[in-house]
């Protein structure tokens, strides 16, 4: 891996477009390369969770007071739950000889932009609108309701990853064993040549 192996890795793209597949997969093949950054929450651990593991457990009241301290460099809301990336969770990783690999909205990405960290942003795209409304619905855990709200933030996510300067790569995620040697190049600290985005129109 070059010198960009400290380098942080954002990952962003649609609800449903495989960036957890991509990024298992970069796991399971290099496990001592690669980590996520522990991320902050506000929401009660899940059966099987672990403080520090999956998330940094907290209260609403820490929460508020680390991003007062200007502890995140992104965060956001969901539901009634707040979830940060924290500089101490990043650097972490980075104490580790790891690279730091983060998944995030558009919203957060939006965020790190204003910040000091400088990382390489990666848009992991679906070959078509069409193509993403079929996985969404082929899950069969979101109402149809929750499928287009979905589809709706999606061509926002979209639309944003098109704009000057909103990623450094886009890699369709159309054909798994494709999508993934690109992937993983780019984590590597290679270059690749970026695939163009769907058309949101059909």
């Amino acid at each position: 891996m070059s010198c960009l192996k400290n380098v942080p890795l954002v990952i962003f793209g649609p609800s449903g477009v495989g960036k957890g597949t991509l990024i298992k997969r970069l796991f399971a093949e290099f496990p001592d390369q690669f980590a996520f950054s522990v991320s902050h929450t506000t929401r009660a651990p899940r059966p099987g969770e672990t403080d520090g593991k999956e998330y940094h457990f907290v209260t609403q009241d820490t929460f508020k007071s680390l991003l007062n301290e200007g502890a995140f460099i992104e965060h956001a809301q969901f539901s009634s739950n707040y979830y940060g990336t924290s500089i101490r969770a990043i650097e972490a990783v980075q104490a580790t000889g790891k690279r730091c690999i983060l998944d995030i909205e558009s919203q957060g990405v939006r965020q790190i932009k204003k910040t000091k960290i400088n990382p390489v942003y990666v848009f992991i795209a679906p070959p078509s609108m069409t193509v993403l409304r079929d996985r969404l619905r082929g899950r069969g855990t979101d109402s149809e309701e929750a499928v287009q709200r979905r589809l709706t933030i999606a061509l926002s996510e979209i639309s944003y990853a098109g704009e000057d300067g909103a990623c450094d790569y886009i890699i369709v995620n159309d054909h798994l064993d494709q999508a993934y040697s690109k992937f993983r190049d780019v984590a590597q600290g290679n270059r690749i040549d970026s695939d163009t985005l769907p058309r949101v129109d059909d």
